[in-house]
């Protein structure tokens, strides 16, 4: 005999196969404490056998959940909002919970709205997504359910927050560099407005000195674009004609960087290497040569959030910051120095 259709089973028939009551079947499938563990099992495997699958309504009267997370973004179209919001999406539906996903686009009424939308429906908790891995204002004591930051630092140190490590990655980078024997190395950046863009500066500040090595002039801060690349690539080369390697604050300039020492005839890598940031294919993967780059890990970012966000909802809720990990992505456009 097939298994009945999910539809027709009830929670009293899974009961039955079993042989427990209705209450210990619920408590059994809501994972409650009071059941012992063979009971359980019992309960599971009838409920599997009998394809059963809990009404969402009446699983989250009985727990007190609606299973139901809410993602509220200042920028949904921007480049690190969506990967972040896959990993979370992914981690959440591995977890058998929902996201309600709200675009404020930057706007504080806007924000405010979705907060008292998404807590009329009585979600479970909140994730607050940053666009530019920077301070964010506090939104929870506006917010009486568990709330993490990511790709954000709260302003509260309270709250916890998970930032892409800038730092970190721009050591990646450097080390890197230097470790393929590259010891002119520029930087060429974005504005130094952001956070992300002084972290950088930074972490390969840090790398050379423990090297020994003094940086190929000041860090160029600028745009984050192929325009300012091309430009402070040409102020660099002219600056510095013996420069070997440059690390780029994003893909976007180290495009615009490859560009200009093509036209000023020098090789990549065998004369110049370069290193973005960021990892974003249409720049990295379509430059002439690929670019070796920092991958942000931005969707185990958002899985993390939602870990986080899990154990708060356990009562395990943390405070402070963490600094997510990113990755060096090794292509083209490094290889060790000539020797001369």
């Amino acid at each position: 005999m097939g298994r009945r259709r999910s539809q027709s089973v009830t929670l009293s028939d899974v009961a039955n196969r079993a042989g427990v009551s209705v209450a210990t079947a619920s408590k059994a499938l809501n994972s409650r404490a009071e059941v012992a563990p063979a009971t359980r099992e019992r309960v599971l495997r009838a409920a599997a056998e009998l394809s059963f699958q809990p009404n969402a309504l009446a699983r989250g009267l009985i727990s007190g959940r609606t299973r139901t997370v809410g993602l509220l973004t200042d920028e949904l179209g921007g480049r690190f909002a969506i990967p972040i919001l896959l990993g979370a999406e992914n981690a959440l539906g591995n977890g058998q919970m929902s996201v309600l996903l709200c675009d404020a686009r930057g706007d504080a009424i806007r924000r405010q709205h979705y907060i008292r939308t998404l807590l009329a429906r009585q979600v479970d908790g909140f994730i607050v997504v940053g666009d530019s891995n920077d301070l964010s204002p506090s939104l929870t004591q506006d917010i009486p359910v568990p709330v993490v930051y990511a790709y954000a630092e709260s302003t509260d140190p309270r709250d916890l927050s998970i930032v892409a490590d800038d730092e970190g990655g721009a050591r990646l980078a450097a080390e890197h560099l230097v470790s393929q024997g590259r010891r002119r190395i520029g930087h060429i950046t974005g504005p130094d407005t952001y956070r992300a863009a002084r972290d950088r500066a930074a972490g390969l500040r840090s790398v050379l000195a423990e090297a020994g090595l003094t940086p190929a002039g000041d860090p160029l801060y600028g745009e984050w674009s192929q325009r300012w690349g091309r430009h402070a690539g040409r102020l660099l080369l002219a600056a510095r004609p013996d420069v070997d390697a440059i690390f780029c604050g994003n893909d976007q300039v180290a495009a615009g960087v490859a560009d200009s020492l093509r036209d000023l005839g020098r090789r990549i890598p065998d004369d110049v290497a370069i290193v973005g940031y960021d990892n974003w294919e249409f720049f990295a993967a379509d430059c002439r040569p690929s670019l070796t780059t920092v991958d942000l890990n931005l969707e185990q970012l958002g899985a993390t959030a939602v870990n986080h966000l899990f154990a708060a909802l356990d009562g395990n809720g943390g405070a402070g910051l963490i600094r997510q990990p990113g990755r060096l992505v090794v292509r083209e456009s490094t290889g060790p120095a000539p020797h001369r």
